[in-house]
């Protein structure tokens, strides 16, 4: 019995010593995506600041052609419509990075050390927790052992036997 119970003690014990092994090892990796996401959002904001600037011209562009005479003034109107589809492209860029930021870097980024810490000080307590429990399961073991060889003996009747273990 004392076997069994040590063997299910350091089982529990070892899944929870790998849980927060791989917690803790799969920190970096979490710490390298949100590095990324905000190389990312800053790289986003860039073209769309890019982008814009380069659609102003276009549109400019296409305001000229629109104004002149002749043939180029349907050009101008092609223009004006190319450069509406692109502000659509732009305005969808600016939602996505917008969305990237306030939905998924932003909260990751400012959770990171707070999961640290937790998992850090949920390692200690369970270190402390986990020894105090099996220095309990061992003393309570070897009472019973000990119970039991003197019931054998008959130096104890049952009635003791039991108020002991209780």
């Amino acid at each position: 019995m004392d076997a069994g119970i040590e063997k299910e003690c350091s089982a529990l014990g070892g899944l929870f010593q790998l849980i927060m092994n791989d917690m803790k090892a799969s920190y970096p990796t979490w710490e390298d995506f949100v590095t990324k996401g905000v190389k990312l959002q800053s790289q986003l904001r860039t073209t769309i600041l890019v982008t814009g600037a380069f659609l102003d011209a276009f549109q400019k562009v296409a305001d000229m052609a629109m104004g002149s005479r002749g043939a180029t003034k349907e050009i101008g109107s092609a223009l004006t419509r190319m450069c509406m589809r692109h502000r659509s492209i732009e305005s969808k860029l600016k939602l996505f990075t917008t969305a990237l930021s306030e939905s998924l870097i932003t909260p990751l980024e400012l959770k990171m050390e707070e999961w640290r810490k937790a998992a850090s000080q949920l390692d200690k307590d369970h270190a402390k927790e986990y020894k105090k429990a099996r220095a309990d399961i061992k003393k309570k073991s070897s009472d019973t052992v000990k119970l039991q060889k003197k019931v054998k003996k008959g130096k104890m009747n049952v009635h003791n036997f039991l108020f002991r273990c209780l």
